[in-house]
């Protein structure tokens, strides 16, 4: 098998949600191009259309008006489905709206913690509580009359980083975040893109009330995360040659790729330009034979989403692969670690979980069979993938939640495929 072709990728996720929140409290009409059409991006928007935002289809993108910092009550509570991002973010959004709302969302959100968000926006002065007391979806916001404060993050979360900074453009004062290691910086450049008092040097970010945010285009890069499956794909595969355009390149994200350069891959950057603030361009990627690598420390926030495609071709790859400090898998929309160990070594291959990582000998033989992608679109990507190392064909049950990040991919995976 091989990969072969020249294509573009949905627009990235992470930056249309922002994008959606962020457009949505801007002052005047905004043109978002490029957004992500999955069902979590999907989720923000109708939270939005909620709370007042209106929303209208057009041929060169998506037109929002903006709302000025001044959404409206919504009627009923605010479903976030199974987005993490839209419900962490909306929380810290509407902390500093003087009205109560109720963010709530599927089985899965429900069981993913929130305590992380609850803790730092109360100190900041609104009242959030989770289902029965706890810290756990359903929550109930009553926002308004926010100050700043000083908040060190107790891990690195571009989610908690994000719901503090949409607080603190609402808040009196100085809101500080303090981050161990540094985590995706969407919010931040897009922040101050549209004229936000922020500042930021390594490790800190400072934002003051921002009381008037113009509305304009946005321009959305395609997604590195949903690249990385087929990058990590072209690139263990002999003979292959993928070009991926329009890709994002933003150095917060990229983890990934410099860890694929480590272990021997041909992956070239053909070309680069920033626009607003972020940085993108086209990808090269030539298959050949890869080298185990150790991934741990401070490179893991900026590869977390990409671990599950690393466990795949480390199973391709001479050497022992090890990953550490990758625990903020197991609070994903499944375990991620227990969920591709498992489905790995159902077909073959020598994965050793551990509690905060996996270690992987390589190369293994993959056989066929039928594997689960545990509800997560992630896992589902990274077995498709998996598939073409295999010497039989590789069912992945449930395979169409991939569509959550990357719309159609099995189709776009099954168009590049050549045997």
């Amino acid at each position: 098998m091989k990969l072969r072709g020249k294509i573009t990728v949905p627009g990235d996720k992470s930056i249309s949600h922002r994008v959606l929140l962020l457009s949505g409290i801007c002052r005047g009409p905004s043109l978002i191009e490029g957004l992500n059409q999955g069902p979590d991006c999907d989720r923000t928007r109708s939270c939005l259309e909620q709370l007042g935002v209106s929303f209208k289809e057009k041929k060169e993108g998506l037109k929002v008006q903006g709302l000025d910092l001044k959404l409206k009550a919504p009627a009923g509570a605010l479903n976030c489905g199974n987005s993490a991002t839209t419900i962490r973010l909306l929380a810290g959004l509407l902390a500093g709206q003087p009205f109560a709302s109720v963010l709530d969302g599927d089985a899965s959100l429900r069981a993913r913690p929130m305590a992380r968000i609850i803790g730092p926006l109360r100190l900041m002065g609104a009242d959030l509580f989770g289902a029965g007391g706890s810290n756990l979806a359903p929550i109930s916001v009553r926002g308004g009359g926010l100050k700043g404060i000083s908040y060190e993050l107790p891990v690195a979360s571009a989610q908690v980083k994000s719901a503090l900074l949409l607080a603190g453009i609402q808040a009196e004062g100085v809101t500080e975040i303090k981050e161990p290691t540094a985590s995706r910086d969407h919010t931040e450049r897009l922040l101050e893109n549209l004229g936000a008092k922020i500042s930021r040097k390594p490790g800190v970010i400072k934002v003051e009330r921002s009381a008037e945010l113009a509305g304009g285009r946005f321009q959305i890069p395609g997604d590195f995360s949903a690249a990385s499956f087929l990058l990590g794909g072209a690139a263990s595969l002999p003979g292959s040659e993928l070009i991926i355009e329009n890709v994002g390149l933003n150095p917060t994200r990229i983890g990934f790729l410099e860890v694929l350069h480590e272990m021997g891959a041909d992956i070239e950057i053909l070309t680069a330009e920033e626009i607003q603030g972020e940085r993108r361009g086209t990808l090269r990627a030539r298959g050949g034979s890869l080298t185990a690598a150790t991934v741990k420390g401070d490179i893991i926030p900026r590869l977390i989403d990409e671990v599950p495609i690393l466990a795949v071709i480390a199973t391709q790859a001479a050497g022992t692969t090890v990953i550490q400090d990758a625990q903020e898998l197991r609070v994903k929309e499944s375990d991620r670690l227990a969920a591709i160990s498992q489905e790995l070594n159902k077909i073959g291959a020598d994965v050793e979980e551990l509690p905060d990582g996996l270690i992987i000998k390589g190369p293994t033989a993959l056989k066929g069979g039928t594997v689960q992608s545990h509800g997560d679109h992630r896992i589902a990507m990274a077995l498709e993938i998996a598939g073409l190392f295999c010497a039989g064909p590789l069912k992945v049950k449930d395979e169409l939640v991939a569509g959550i990040s990357f719309p159609g991919f099995q189709k776009v995976l099954a168009g590049l495929t050549e045997r």
